[in-house]
């Protein structure tokens, strides 16, 4: 009996022990799941029923500097229908689904008819709970707000989200208003991987923040908004305010498209920049597609950076005028014929010309090549004077970067002597002086070029003004200055007497205008080049950068066409035209360009530019004068009529007489004044012209008999 009792209570412990150890186990892991790791475990118990999903926001605008939208997000709404919505009865559905059928064949698809719509819907409704995508089904896409709101009153849809099955999801598309104006500049993005311009540069402003969206596990593994509205509202992005001009951006692209076209060339690009702020207020590039297109495929202004060619002479000569190895702009230098050697590599001028000396201001105005490299040579010739020379062209800015609040500048690469990696030789400096064996963007040139203009101060080019949020300032941009002075005011001055002579008598005197003045440099560059041998054929680069009006410049503007294969590839030929166009439309455009009438003295007028030979009421001959702010003798007192005649470099009015019997002379007055003064004696008019009365028939002084006919001659 003992040994089986102690058998007895061994298994009463044993089944007790697995018991105590079970408990323990269940004990530990409801502690787990309950306390210790409560929130990794609801999670991810959520994640199996619920998800939390970002809401897209609304972008915010790009706008130009007059406030005209450059790009915009416009918001459309994509309909679902959830056909097993949990309030959405039987009775409420089959009581309403003809009348929603009828809706949504009218007004959303008529290619369906009613009936169609009717048998689909109830197929949907009496379907498996687990058929995929049952509970989303697509009703319609890209809807306005409009659109929506319509569909929000359909039957069963008017009932909402939980009864009604009405599902709405709000998306946004960019949208440019003004096309491809300004594409590349205002820019994109695709993803986290690309961004592109303005909407790259600035995605943080623009993209504002996410909202968050609860959703709902449904049958056939798919998720659904829970509610209609968001958990978390999405915050819009801030607006861009450009320093664009739309008008000068188009009159820019369509000049730099006709001459692409005109010239055949590959690509090209310009900019326009405001001279005392540096507000760019056109960027424009252009570049031949495969399929023979126009496009801006690439920021050319910004990102390309080549050898500039004889734009790049101003900085030259500039050096020059610093250093005083300049004194009078008339004193001759040899140019040789327009051929030179330095040591085995030839030299030549673009265009033959066969003269043995030049002025150094033709030198500058031809574009000599053999001028300024022999005279950079002459003054700069050993290593010590070049490095002098390499100093004054970083003192000018040219080796450093814009800023531009776009993506993609290259930086300007300037030789330096002594340095290994430059592969400096003899011919380097001569080179260098013509703008070769240094290599800069179009926008760096052109900043250089605006320093200038700007009496010396270099001004860093930006394209924001400011951010606003719902038409409040948040932040400014303001103009920036890079270098208050990169030469002397004597060398600046000077300079800008050399760019007024390229246009004047110079190379770009083709362009030179009537009503303003400009100034400016004309280039070519060959690209291919090895010390002027090409390689696989010659390839250009025409060019031209300049500022107007020359005598108080208000923009600088650079050009280039790159590749031109057809009539003319010279600067003179290919871009100083586009520049011409662009300075006109401007100067039509912009008042600031003209100069004001009154500006001066009051000129004294000769008696050919005073009025005369006008006669009319005295009264309105009175007012006219006055408004002329003209001065006219009167004898005794202004007549009831009179005419104005001219007495030495003096107006005088005299009095016309009216004779009620006789014909009155009409000869001076508008048809409004001789109408009345005929028709008022019984006189019969007939007019002939426009203008003022020159002759009638008959004459005046002849006796009026009965209704005479008068005929008038206007001119």
């Amino acid at each position: 009996m003992l040994n089986i009792k102690n058998e007895v209570l061994i298994r009463l412990y044993l089944v007790a022990f697995v018991v105590i150890g079970l408990s323990a186990i269940v004990s530990w892991r409801l502690y787990d799941l309950a306390v210790a790791n409560a929130d990794r475990w609801r999670s991810k118990g959520d994640t199996l029923f619920l998800k939390v999903v970002e809401i897209e926001p609304e972008r915010g605008n790009i706008l130009a500097a007059d406030g005209s939208l450059l790009a915009t997000s416009l918001p459309y709404f994509d309909i679902y229908f959830d056909p097993k919505a949990e309030g959405l009865t039987d009775k409420i559905f089959y009581e309403q689904v003809d009348s929603l059928a009828w809706m949504l064949a009218t007004y959303i698809d008529q290619q369906y008819t009613p009936g169609a719509y009717r048998d689909w819907l109830i197929k949907l409704r009496e379907s498996p709970p687990d058929t995929p995508g049952i509970r989303y089904v697509p009703i319609a896409k890209r809807l306005t707000y409009e659109q929506v709101k319509f569909v929000k009153s359909f039957p069963i849809f008017r009932l909402g989200r939980h009864t009604g099955g009405l599902i709405v999801e709000q998306i946004y598309e960019r949208k440019r208003p003004f096309k491809i104006l300004a594409h590349r500049t205002i820019g994109y993005t695709r993803g986290d991987s690309i961004s592109v311009g303005l909407e790259g540069s600035f995605n943080a402003v623009l993209g504002g923040q996410p909202g968050k969206r609860v959703m709902v596990r449904v049958p056939g593994d798919m998720f659904i908004p829970v509610e209609d509205l968001s958990e978390i509202e999405p915050e819009p992005g801030s607006d861009l305010v450009t320093t664009i001009d739309v008008n000068i951006q188009d009159v820019a692209e369509n000049a730099l498209l006709k001459a692409l076209q005109e010239h055949d060339a590959d690509h090209g690009c310009v900019v326009v920049m405001e001279v005392k702020t540096g507000a760019i207020r056109a960027i424009a590039n252009l570049g031949r597609t495969k399929e023979g297109r126009w496009w801006e495929m690439f920021n050319y202004a910004v990102g390309e950076r080549v050898e500039p060619g004889s734009v790049f002479k101003l900085a030259s000569f500039m050096a020059l005028l610093e250093d005083n190895h300049i004194e009078d702009f008339d004193q001759k230098i040899p140019v040789y014929g327009g051929k030179i050697k330095f040591y085995q590599d030839e030299l030549a001028d673009a265009i033959a010309h066969g003269q043995d000396s030049m002025t150094i201001r033709q030198v500058f105005a031809q574009s000599s090549n053999v001028g300024t490299a022999t005279l950079v040579q002459r003054c700069y010739g050993d290593t010590r004077r070049a490095a002098v020379f390499v100093e004054r062209l970083k003192q000018f800015g040219l080796h450093e970067l814009t800023g531009i609040e776009i993506g993609g500048e290259e930086p300007p690469y300037i030789k330096t002597p002594g340095d290994s990696r430059a592969r400096w030789s003899g011919t380097t400096l001569p080179w260098m002086s013509i703008g070769y064996e240094v290599m800069l963007t179009p926008l760096q040139l052109l900043t250089f070029y605006n320093a200038v203009a700007n009496d010396g101060r270099r001004m860093k080019p930006y394209l924001v003004e400011r951010i606003e949020r719902e038409g409040k300032v948040e932040k400014v941009f303001k103009p920036k200055t890079l270098d208050s002075r990169i030469a002397s005011r004597s060398t600046i001055l000077r300079a800008r007497e050399l760019l007024r002579e390229v246009v004047e008598t110079g190379t770009a005197r083709n362009i030179r205008p009537t009503l303003y003045s400009l100034a400016g440099k004309t280039g070519t560059t060959q690209l291919n080049y090895h010390k002027f041998r090409a390689r696989g054929g010659i390839r250009y680069q025409a060019s031209f950068c300049g500022f107007f009006p020359a005598d108080r410049p208000v923009y600088s503007c650079i050009v280039v066409i790159s590749e031109p294969k057809r009539g003319g590839f010279h600067g003179a030929e290919a871009a100083a035209p586009v520049f011409r166009e662009i300075a006109d439309k401007c100067f039509a455009l912009r008042p600031e360009l003209h100069v004001p009438i009154n500006a001066g003295e009051r000129p004294s007028l000769t008696a050919a530019q005073l009025p005369h030979a006008h006669a009319g009421m005295g009264e309105d001959l009175k007012a006219a004068l006055q408004w002329l702010d003209l001065e006219a003798y009167v004898e005794r007192k202004w007549p009831n009529y009179g005419v104005l005649t001219l007495r030495n470099d003096s107006l005088l009015v005299l009095p016309r007489a009216m004779a009620e019997q006789l014909i009155p002379s009409v000869i001076g007055m508008g048809l409004k004044d001789a109408l009345p003064v005929l028709e008022n004696r019984g006189c019969r008019v007939f007019v002939r012209g426009v203008g003022k009365v020159v002759g009638q028939s008959p004459p005046p002084g002849t006796p009026i008999y009965g209704r005479p006919t008068v005929t008038l001659t206007l001119k």
